[in-house]
This record gives C-alpha cells, sequence and structure tokens, in this order.
C-alpha cells in the first residue's frame, strides 16, 4: 500500500537565487500571525517592505533597526520587525537596497506541513517491514529488512535467534538503541499528554499496526513494542543496552544489510530507562488497549524490581562492538523509572525512591539534556501530576527550578541576534536541543503562563527553520534551501538525489562549521532523539 505524505507546498523557495541565503535569516516556513515575526539582514539596511507574493503590493514598511554585531556569528545584522502585520497571505521581505527574501507564509496553520512531515519521518525510519511514500511527486521506500534480528551470542548461547524484529532505525544506521528509544518515545508521549486535543484526530496514513490506536500513538506503539523484546530472556528484567551489527554498515538501503546482529549485554542505565518508557506507554496506551498497557506496565516493573536489586551502576561495555555506544550513568534513568512508575500506578514505594533521590541532586531541573541525561522527564511527570502525596517542599522546589530555568531561556534568546534560545552554546546534535527547549519552555508555561515562554518556544522553531546565520532551514525537504546530503545511509544509497523528507539534522559545533556533506556526522547526521523534539516543538503549535 503506498502512503501519501504529499501536500500542497509554496515551491518558490527552490526557485530563488542562494544570494539571499547569505543575506536573510528568517523562519522560511512562515510565521503565526499574532506572535513576533522578526527577520535579520546582514547588509547594511535603513528601510523594509513586505510585499504579497500574489498581488505584488506593498502591505507594510517599517525602518530596519541596528546595526546589531555578534562575534560567535562574524555578523552585523539589522532587524527587520514586521510583528505588527498580522493578515494571513504569502509574501516576502524586501530592502531598501534592493535585496529580497526568501518567500515565506503568515497563517494559522502555517506548522501543520512540517509537523505531519516531521512526524512521518519515524514511519520512514522503521525497521522490519517494508515502508513507501510519496512526498512532493518523488517516491521514498525500502523492503522489509532486518528480519534476521538478532542473535543472543553476548547474552546467552552463541547462534540461537531471539526476536528483536522491528522498531525504529535510530539515526543515520541502522542500529536501535534502548536509551535513545527511551528518551525519544519519552519526549513524543509528553506531546500527546500536552497536546492531545490537537493530535487525537491527526492521520498520518500509517499501516495498521496498532487497531484502535490514534495514529500519533500508533507510531510510538512500534517502537514499545521492539522495547519489549530488548529484556533478557531469562526473566531477569536485565535490558540489552542495543541490537547492532559489530560495525556500522556501508552506504547500502536497509534491506541489503544482510550482517548478523546481536543483542548486546545489558546496562542499567538501559534498564531503568525501559522501565521509565514501558510505564509511561502503558499510561498512555491503557485507554485503547489495556491488556497491552498490563504488558507494558509489568514489563516495567520487573525491571525496576531488578534494579532495585541491583543498586550498583553497571555501564555498557562496548568488547566487540564499533557502533554507537550511548553510554550513560543511571542516576537520571532511576529517578525517571520511579516518576513514570508512580505516576502509573500511585504505588508510594516509587514515590518515595523518587523524592529521596531528587532530594539528594543539586540540580532539579537542566536547560541543556538529551539521551545522557533524562532528569528532566522524570521532574516533569512528577510536577504535571494530579495524584496526592507529593512532599510539597521537593515540589515546590523543582518548579522553582523550572521556571528558573524558562527565565533563562527566555534571557538567551534576547540576547541572541537571531533569538536562539540556547545562545551560544554549541555541540553535536544542539539543534535537537534547541528544538528539546521548547518542552523545557511548554512545561513552564503550565505553571506559569508567561507569553515570553512560548515566544521563545517559537524562537527555537524560527532557528529550525532559517533564523540561523546560514539562512538555510536544518530540516530536509522543509523550508528555503534545506539540507541535501544528511548523513543517513537511505538518502545516500537510493540514488534518487533528494534526501528523505523531514529530518532535522544536528547542526555545527560552532555558529558557523556546519556544512551539508553526507560524510560529516558530526554536524549532519539525523537521530530519533534530535527528531522527537522536533515533532513535539512543532505539536503545540499546529493549530493555535
Amino acid at each position: 500500500m503506498k502512503k501519501i505524505i504529499s501536500y500542497l507546498v509554496v515551491l518558490l523557495f527552490a526557485a530563488q537565487s542562494l544570494t539571499a541565503q547569505n543575506v536573510f535569516s528568517l523562519n522560511t516556513i512562515g510565521y503565526l500571525p499574532q506572535y513576533p515575526k522578526v527577520a535579520t539582514v546582514s547588509v547594511e539596511t535603513q528601510t523594509f517592505s513586505l510585499v504579497d507574493v500574489q498581488s505584488g503590493e506593498i502591505v507594510y514598511s517599517s525602518d530596519a533597526l541596528g546595526p546589531f554585531a555578534q562575534a560567535n556569528v562574524e555578523k552585523t545584522v539589522w532587524k527587520l520587525d514586521f510583528s505588527a502585520f498580522k493578515k494571513e497571505g504569502t509574501y516576502r521581505l524586501e530592502t531598501n537596497n534592493g535585496n529580497v527574501s526568501p518567500v515565506f507564509s503568515i497563517e494559522n496553520g502555517v506548522y501543520k506541513h512540517a509537523f505531519e512531515t516531521a512526524f512521518r519521518a519515524f514511519y520512514l525510519w522503521r525497521c522490519g517491514m517494508a515502508v513507501e511514500a510519496e512526498y512532493n511527486g518523488q517516491t521514498y521506500s525500502h523492503e522489509a529488512c532486518h528480519l534476521e534480528d538478532a542473535y543472543l551470542d553476548y547474552v546467552s548461547e552463541k547462534g540461537i535467534r531471539k526476536d528483536g524484529i522491528g522498531g525504529w532505525h535510530d539515526a543515520g544506521d541502522y542500529g536501535k538503541y534502548v536509551v535513545n528509544a527511551g528518551v525519544s518515545t519519552g519526549i513524543m508521549f509528553f506531546a500527546w499528554s500536552h497536546f492531545a486535543d490537537l493530535l487525537e484526530d491527526y492521520t498520518f496514513d500509517l499501516p495498521e499496526t496498532a487497531p484502535g490506536f490514534p495514529d500519533f500513538l500508533k507510531e510510538l506503539k512500534w517502537e514499545t513494542d521492539w522495547l519489549l523484546k530488548m529484556q533478557y530472556p531469562d526473566g531477569s528484567g536485565r535490558i540489552s543496552h542495543k541490537l547492532t551489527r559489530i560495525d556500522f554498515s556501508s552506504f547500502i538501503m536497509p534491506e541489503d544489510d544482510k550482517e548478523k546482529r546481536y543483542f548486546t549485554q545489558w546496562s542499567s542505565a538501559a534498564t531503568a530507562n525501559f522501565a521509565a518508557a514501558l510505564a509511561q506507554a502503558s499510561r498512555f496506551f491503557r485507554p485503547y488497549d489495556a491488556q497491552y498497557a498490563d504488558i507494558c506496565l509489568a514489563a516495567a516493573e520487573k525491571s525496576y524490581r531488578f534494579l532495585s536489586q541491583n543498586p550498583e551502576y553497571k555501564p555498557f561495555e562496548q568488547g566487540d562492538f564499533n557502533t554507537g555506544g550511548y553510554q550513560s550513568r543511571d542516576m537520571d534513568d532511576r529517578l525517571w523509572a520511579a516518576a513514570e512508575l508512580w505516576e502509573s500506578t500511585g504505588k508510594e514505594q516509587y514515590l518515595d525512591d523518587f523524592e529521596k533521590r531528587l532530594d539528594n541532586m543539586s540540580t532539579m531541573v537542566d536547560q541543556d539534556w538529551d539521551w545522557p541525561n533524562v532528569r528532566n522527564l522524570a521532574v516533569f511527570t512528577y510536577l504535571q501530576s494530579n495524584r496526592d502525596g507529593r512532599n510539597v517542599s521537593i515540589e515546590q522546589k523543582a518548579k522553582n527550578a523550572l521556571i528558573a530555568v524558562a527565565d533563562s531561556i527566555v534571557k538567551m534568546a534576547a540576547g541572541d541576534v537571531f533569538r536562539r534560545p540556547l545562545g551560544s552554546v554549541f555541540y553535536w546534535g544542539c539543534n535537537g536541543t534547541v528544538a528539546r527547549q521548547v518542552l523545557n519552555l511548554q512545561m513552564a508555561y503550565r505553571f506559569n503562563p508567561d507569553k515570553a515562554y512560548i515566544e521563545a518556544a517559537l524562537d527555537a522553531v524560527h532557528h529550525l527553520f532559517g533564523s540561523n546565520s546560514y539562512g538555510r532551514s536544518f530540516v530536509t525537504g522543509l523550508g528555503y534551501n534545506p539540507p541535501m546530503y544528511p548523513h543517513d545511509r537511505r538518502s545516500g544509497a537510493d540514488n534518487i538525489g533528494e534526501p528523505w523528507p523531514g529530518y532535522i539534522v544536528g547542526g555545527g559545533q560552532t555558529a558557523t562549521n556546519w556544512v551539508d556533506e553526507e560524510a560529516s556526522y558530526s554536524t549532519n547526521e539525523i537521530a530519533i532523539n534530535w527528531q522527537a523534539a522536533l515533532v513535539y516543538a512543532l505539536a503545540g503549535f499546529v493549530n493555535p
């Protein structure tokens, strides 16, 4: 069955001179009418005009603001603020000295297509089944892959295969990693928790792998089905850290990757992460399949019991493996497991465990976080719970920490010429963290409804789609001059000439060293944890 994700989009981006990319920085998808709308130009500008693309008429004019210098981007810019203009339509900016911006939209549904495409990217990441989708007239597909997943040589008896088929490919490679799966599903379960009223009726043309589930949760169940297969077959509750081959494959299609793949040895971080993710899944899946929810919860409690009996940190040992390590300390994962199990069961033992752990931590909420530190997921579940019994003092300290982090993010955005809500912090995968800041901000807004939090959340979205030092979108197939050569084996092997659509790339490790090159895995790879953050960032704005 052919999967269709082709929508009507503005295709004028591709027709425009790339010279504009070096002058203008703006969200090249567009803006919500009622929120701030600010672009920058990197050439001296006195005045600018907003031009209706259809009519060619000038609909708004104003003075440029600036100059503003910022050393890390090696640029001086002038700001073009057209926030006062709120009429829906398709527009471009023109400066007094003749520069013309890429075309963009102003409308309430401006991020709907981007959200749908970003979320559908998870379906296209599916392992163990054939996938197919159309996008802008191009078909993207691969055959069923990795149907021999996987062997237990590093767990128990050599040569014995146990079912490990399914789940998502992790990134630009075809491995499957528990720690990264947990943070990814965790972030998207928060999207459902916060925006279910916007998401529950969405259809993404997915195969019927979870009858009766809303499509958004149907895709998450594809991953939790695989996670359930990662428990050791001995009944202990231990979780294999990952399922991969010994070395990364070359740039081939997934169905051509025939190398033997293995369940690896367990780690305490993966075991705790699994317990958290499956406890969370049990809660959100229960209205649609109570029996499956019970299976998820029982698996989570089994892994938690094992951890309780084995409190020492057990790192993952790579041994023969050269695939992704995802090595992580486990205190944050154990904290998250306790929070999710408490929220899913109401059992006092889990709340006691959580509060004791959190009260002993020097930091309760982190501004900058990802799979190595999932403490925020734990604290957010705790704070938004409707259950009784929380320690009032610990709850208040955690809430204060959340608000302080959100205020800091707003301050960072205000201090950056492109209003990047991670300021001058850059590292491998930092685009994912820019998107993840939206979860910090949306959580804070639930307790302190300051509009500055929502505006900073939109600043993150603006940055990812072109309000950056490159003036380019960081998401394949979306916005102006998007990445063409992501570090993604499918995009590199399918001979299509266009990358698979909807994927956010990691971004530069400085403000200026991102390169759109396939070989640059440190700046141009894709990964499920960054993608989940992008899905969350867009989910709250699909139908404001």
